[in-house]
């Protein structure tokens, strides 16, 4: 039954296409021009994307070529709008928000997203607020990121917790049954063609103890998010996407 109410909201969402593109200006390849304020806190799940300075520097948010808003805003607003369709989480839909790991604000959100961290260069100050949230129970998704690019995702994390160590998942892992049952991680990354590597780090390096962030690798969970409502890949991949994005949120709700 599950699966077929996903579905069903994917479908939702790509009735909708012309209208979300009206709302884009008919932009055909950038992101929004300017990031929103962020909502008030109001206990509601709000989706938090982190915001970072890249290597080479920052240059604003406006254009596709900033890698921390890859996917935003749809992403951001099609998955919550799915959370909401299919579990009992009250979810604030209309809004999302955007935050520095060194924002005393981040820690409201227990859950957050970082995509692109081979470009990720955090600050000292963005690497302790990082290390903060994690310990005091924060979840963070790191995703859509290939090849070489893990080599600066690992000396950044290094950084923030420097005994920690990324350690492989398998599908029995209990965050791949916490809502969804995944028999398999057999999920290839939308454009490379790759098979996606799944880390988790953990508490202690315990696989036992909490998962305080998963790292999607050689994937783009959100890849799939963003085009849901305008039928770029399939609706089982983009089903199975949905899947991951739900199960993380669980468990990382009830952990």
């Amino acid at each position: 039954m599950k699966r077929y109410v996903l579905a069903a909201a994917v479908l939702l969402l790509a009735a909708i296409p012309l209208l979300l593109r009206a709302q884009r200006g008919g932009c055909n390849g950038c992101e929004a021009l300017d990031a929103p304020p962020n909502p008030k806190y109001d206990g509601r799940f709000t989706y938090a994307r982190i915001k970072y300075t890249m290597l080479g520097g920052d240059f604003g948010f406006r254009y596709r070529d900033i890698k921390w808003g890859h996917d935003y805003p749809q992403a951001d607003h099609h998955f919550p709008k799915i959370v909401q369709e299919i579990t009992t989480i009250r979810v604030r839909t209309e809004e999302s928000a955007i935050l520095a790991l060194d924002d005393p604000e981040l820690a409201r959100f227990p859950f957050a997203y970082l995509c692109e961290p081979g470009f990720w260069q955090p600050s000292d100050k963005e690497v302790t607020g990082l290390r903060n949230y994690l310990l005091k129970g924060g979840f963070l998704i790191i995703d859509d990121f290939v090849g070489p690019a893990w080599n600066n995702f690992e000396n950044q994390m290094r950084r923030v917790l420097p005994e920690a160590r990324m350690i492989p998942l398998t599908a029995d892992h209990p965050i791949f049954d916490s809502f969804y049952r995944i028999p398999n991680l057999e999920f290839d990354h939308p454009y490379f063609g790759v098979r996606a590597q799944f880390y988790g780090i953990f508490e202690d390096n315990d696989p036992k103890k909490r998962m305080m962030a998963i790292v999607n690798y050689d994937y783009d969970v959100s890849e799939y998010w963003e085009f849901s409502d305008e039928g770029l890949f399939p609706i089982d991949l983009t089903n199975e996407a949905y899947k991951l994005g739900v199960n993380y949120i669980v468990y990382a709700f009830s952990h």
